[in-house]
């Protein structure tokens, strides 16, 4: 046996482990739900306004195609989609990288996403979960315990204070 090895302390060993309580899902549903709000009417409508003015300056006849011609209302409704899946994507992945896991919903609730090693999200992270929501029926895996798009990233969401 080698005498010049020493063991090292237990307590040094764990110094750097720290245990995170994973958040409720009432919590979780409050996030979703402030979140959700927040996009829809504070995002929607500023990011309407802007894709609306831009598009009245640059392709005005385009923006007339697409709101008054009866047979095109469906352009509108696909346009409105893509828009929100833009809008929710950008939400998403700018808070939660920018903010260090936090999005508004999350602020309010008092928990943060962070990696399940307990690091905090990289960029990388920020868009995988925003990308894992877009998952058509994401939300309702929430119902099941942990949701997709923690799941898929390896990711989880803790209470913070």
């Amino acid at each position: 046996m080698n005498e010049n090895v020493q063991a090292e302390p237990q307590s040094e060993l764990f110094e750097s482990y720290q245990e995170y309580t994973d958040a409720s899902q009432g919590s979780r549903f409050i996030n979703y739900l402030v979140d959700n709000l927040f996009m829809q009417f504070v995002l929607s409508y500023g990011s309407g306004y802007v894709v609306g003015y831009l598009l009245s300056v640059i392709a005005p006849d385009f923006l007339y195609k697409i709101t008054e011609g009866g047979e095109s209302s469906g352009n509108v409704i696909l346009f409105s989609l893509i828009l929100a899946y833009f809008n929710y994507f950008i939400y998403y992945t700018i808070c939660e990288a920018a903010f260090k896991g936090y999005t508004l919903g999350k602020l309010i609730s008092g928990t943060k996403a962070i990696r399940e090693d307990g690091e905090p999200l990289t960029f990388k992270d920020a868009i995988l979960r925003s990308l894992s929501r877009l998952v058509p029926f994401e939300p309702f895996s929430a119902l099941g315990g942990r949701p997709w798009h923690d799941k898929w990233t390896n990711t989880r969401v803790i209470k913070a204070r």
